[in-house]
């Protein structure tokens, strides 16, 4: 209010100056007899030189409206620029904004972006940073929880099956208790077949130093000496990125716990090759099966298979008949990676 009023009294003055040098063009010099006419003359009684002031101020009074007017136009639209620039997209499309404004928002429109992703990257690497301290104190808890469960439970669930068998051996003095120890027995074979896939699941699903092939490797090679099943495989050398190793590692797991606890299969094959620039792995088993589309009992395990296999940009195929078997196939689209088995050929 009070710079409209100064504006005013300044225009005011202004054209007051301006009619004043007009008139001393046409008039003359100021004297009494020159001048005469401006209050001599009227228009309806009112003197000349009341009707010119009148104007002048009526005119200021519009000049200063209007130039209100557009500084409040100008003002909103900055503050409307002002509020919008801390948005990703912010464009200056219109020009009712003078140009050290436009440069002065784009400015800071960009200072903001940066910051921004600054802080986005800042938040990433402490998000990652805690994932990792979080995943290395999972590992080590479940590699503790396994060699305990292994040392006691485990330990003690074989030597109640050995112990088992052999009171069961002794036809004689069983009598019509022989029946019940032997539903005992089962019992406690299939409680070892659970604790098995159970330390399985609590392995490290990183391979750490290891490639694929040796991490599976070392898994089959223990399951041999604690199963009862037979497990034949091929498993060759396959160039493959860090992720895919670990998921594939993961899958195989998933996929032989499964087998120990619901297949009762009597042979395992796994397979781990590369053919037409795909690698393939294959866990197949001769088990009772199931009906994929009504057992749910293992559909959590097939679940976490399916993801994984996606979360790489693999294909996956999951086939089991009842009775006859089941296979879980994953394959691996290579592209240009190479066999390191067939490299190392090549070299000799």
């Amino acid at each position: 209010m009070i710079s409209f009023i100064f504006r005013t009294i300044t225009l005011v003055f202004i054209l007051s100056g301006m009619a004043f040098s007009f008139l001393f063009l046409i008039l003359g010099e100021p004297t009494e007899e020159n001048w005469r006419l401006l209050w001599e003359q009227d228009l309806q009684e009112i003197p000349l030189i009341a009707i010119m002031y009148f104007v002048i101020g009526a005119i200021s009074l519009l000049v200063s409206i209007w130039m209100s007017f557009i500084a409040k136009t100008r003002e909103n639209a900055a503050t409307r620029y002002v509020k919008q620039v801390v948005d990703p997209d912010f464009t200056l499309k219109k020009n009712n904004i003078s140009r050290a404004l436009k440069k002065a928002l784009l400015q800071a429109n960009e200072l903001i972006e940066t910051q921004r992703k600054s802080l986005q990257r800042l938040t990433n690497e402490k998000a990652e940073a805690n994932d990792k301290i979080i995943q290395e104190r999972i590992i080590a808890e479940r590699q503790r929880l396994a060699r305990e469960l292994h040392d006691s439970v485990s330990q003690q669930l074989f030597a109640a099956s050995m112990l088992l068998s052999a009171v069961t051996e002794q036809e004689d003095e069983l009598g019509s208790s022989k029946k019940t120890l032997q539903q005992v027995e089962k019992i406690v074979q299939q409680a070892q077949l659970e604790m098995r896939a159970l330390l399985l699941h609590l392995r490290p699903i990183a391979l750490r130093n290891n490639t694929l092939a040796q991490g599976l490797t070392e898994l089959i090679v223990e399951l041999q000496q604690k199963v009862y099943f037979h497990i034949e495989y091929q498993i060759e050398e396959i160039e493959l990125s860090k992720a895919e190793e670990d998921h594939l590692f993961r899958i195989a797991q998933e996929a032989l716990s499964n087998t120990l606890r619901h297949a009762k299969a009597s042979e395992v094959e796994l397979l781990l090759v590369a053919r037409d620039n795909i690698g393939i792995l294959r866990i197949q088993d001769n088990g009772q099966g199931f009906n994929i589309e009504e057992d749910k009992s293992t559909s959590y395990g097939l679940r976490n298979i399916a993801e994984r296999a996606v979360e790489i940009g693999c294909t996956y195929k999951i086939v089991s008949v009842p009775d006859v078997g089941t296979i879980v196939e994953v394959k691996v689209p290579l592209g240009e990676k190479e066999i390191l088995a067939e490299a190392e050929q090549e070299k000799e």
